[in-house]
C-alpha cells in the first residue's frame, strides 16, 4: 500500500522557520516527481513547490519564492519543505503528493497524496 505521510505541522510566529517532511512507502518513487500544495480555509487547493526526480529540478509559486526550499532524500525515500520567513497568509493545510515523470501545477494528475498537516502562522 502506498502512503505518504507528512510530518505535523504547527503554530508558529511570523518570521520564523519550519521544515516539513513527507515520507513515503509502499513503493519505489524513483522517476517520481514529488510536490507540496497548500489550502488556506475557503480557498482552493494551491501549488506551492515541486521536485522533479531529473537533475532535482525544482519550482515555486511565486509568493514562496526565496523563502521556500523543497528537497528531496532518495535513500530515505523522504521530500521537504523548508519554510522560512512565514508569514500569516502561509497559513493553511499542506499536502504532499507524488506522480510519474514531471510535475505539473494543478492538482489533477497527482497520483499519490498525504492526508496533509496543518501549519498556522500567528502575526
Amino acid at each position: 500500500q502506498v502512503q505518504l505521510v507528512e510530518s505535523v505541522g504547527g503554530l508558529v510566529q511570523a518570521g520564523d522557520s519550519l521544515r516539513l517532511s513527507c515520507a513515503t512507502s509502499g513503493r519505489t518513487f524513483i522517476g517520481y516527481a514529488m510536490v507540496w500544495f497548500r489550502q488556506a480555509p475557503g480557498k482552493e487547493r494551491e501549488f506551492v513547490a515541486a521536485i522533479n526526480w531529473v537533475a532535482g529540478r525544482t519550482n515555486y509559486t511565486d509568493a514562496v519564492k526565496r523563502r521556500f526550499t523543497i528537497s528531496r532524500d532518495n535513500a530515505k525515500n523522504t521530500v521537504y519543505l523548508l519554510m522560512n520567513s512565514l508569514k500569516s497568509e502561509d497559513t493553511a493545510v499542506y499536502y504532499c503528493a507524488a506522480r510519474p515523470g514531471w510535475a505539473v501545477p494543478g492538482v489533477a494528475g497527482w497520483d499519490y497524496w498525504g492526508q496533509g498537516t496543518q501549519v498556522t502562522v500567528s502575526s
